[in-house]
């Protein structure tokens, strides 16, 4: 490794070592537990100080997908797993398509189940990972370090491909800036020096999070509290389905479960089935209108102040 680069990851938050954890190879199991979870419990508020940020991208992710371009997640190891989970929850919760949010790991999809640590060291790999992608897709980097080769070869090739970029990671001093908008909950020293699967990785699951569900709230994707655009391919999600037509469109439990059938498994229909009377055709034809907004739909059916 060359003598900077030495230098940079000496200097690392992630390498840190921690002073609350530099005995803890002697404490009980109890006591381990324990001051694991004081350190966790300082990840939310080091999240919560990014919130800007974090919303700064969920905007840029949301003007993208409205005109129909794509959100790829970027890392390697904890990262990239983190994001391959990410990308693979978005279809069943939000019923989005599975090219519409994807994922990219270093070492390719075998990564994710068995380590190949050394292919985060491969830039160009990192490059031709965001090369399906069209000019004004979103690229997301993971990377704890902000220094993985993998992640900033991938960055640096959305940007030359005018794609738009966000990189969430640990280290909150970073230069050059790889990415148009920096994510960096500043976590500290892990328990255990240099783990970043730990801190690091739940502040990055968490903005993954906050990410794609903002964002798909922003585009219609829930209406109130409920995940109303979900995929009910299992039976766990059609009895919640079922559960969201009968609560939503004001109807018994058989007739939610005509509804949901007769719509086609699509929630957003069956309960505007229920509300207005409206045949699934209207319905869909009014979801449409509404930019796939329930509420907006609702409204301009005359039924925004009956409730719910």
């Amino acid at each position: 490794m060359p003598g900077a680069s030495y230098r940079r990851y000496r200097r690392l938050e992630t390498e840190r070592p921690n002073p609350r954890s530099r005995r803890i190879d002697l404490l009980s199991s109890l006591q381990i537990v324990r001051l694991m979870n004081r350190e966790d419990a300082t990840v939310a508020a080091a999240v919560s100080r990014q919130a800007r940020q974090i919303a700064k991208a969920v905007d840029v992710i949301v003007a993208s997908l409205s005109r129909g371009g794509v959100l790829k997640f970027v890392g390697a190891g904890t990262s990239g797993r983190l994001g391959v989970i990410e990308a693979a929850e978005c279809p069943p919760t939000f019923q989005t398509s599975p090219r519409l949010v994807r994922a990219a790991i270093a070492g390719g999809f075998r990564a994710v189940f068995k380590s190949r640590e050394g292919a985060e060291d491969d830039a160009r790999a990192g490059g031709r990972s965001v090369r399906d992608l069209q000019a004004g897709d979103v690229v997301v980097g993971v990377a704890a370090s902000g220094m993985t080769p993998y992640v900033l070869g991938a960055l640096k090739t959305a940007r030359r491909r005018g794609q738009r970029t966000i990189l969430i990671t640990s280290s909150v001093r970073i230069s050059p800036r790889p990415a148009e908008i920096l994510i960096a909950p500043a976590v500290g020293p892990e328990v255990i020096s240099g783990s970043t699967r730990l801190k690091s990785g739940s502040a990055a699951k968490m903005v993954l999070n906050m990410l794609t569900t903002a964002a798909m709230i922003r585009l219609g994707k829930v209406y109130g509290h409920w995940m109303v655009d979900l995929k009910p391919q299992s039976r766990k999600l059609h009895y919640r389905a079922q559960s969201l037509v009968e609560v939503l469109g004001r109807v018994g439990r058989a007739r939610s479960r005509l509804l949901l059938k007769e719509a086609g498994g699509s929630v957003k229909t069956a309960v505007l089935m229920a509300r207005t009377g409206l045949g699934r055709r209207e319905a869909e034809l009014q979801l449409k209108l509404s930019d796939g907004f329930l509420r907006k739909a609702l409204k301009d059916s005359g039924l925004s102040r009956r409730g719910i």
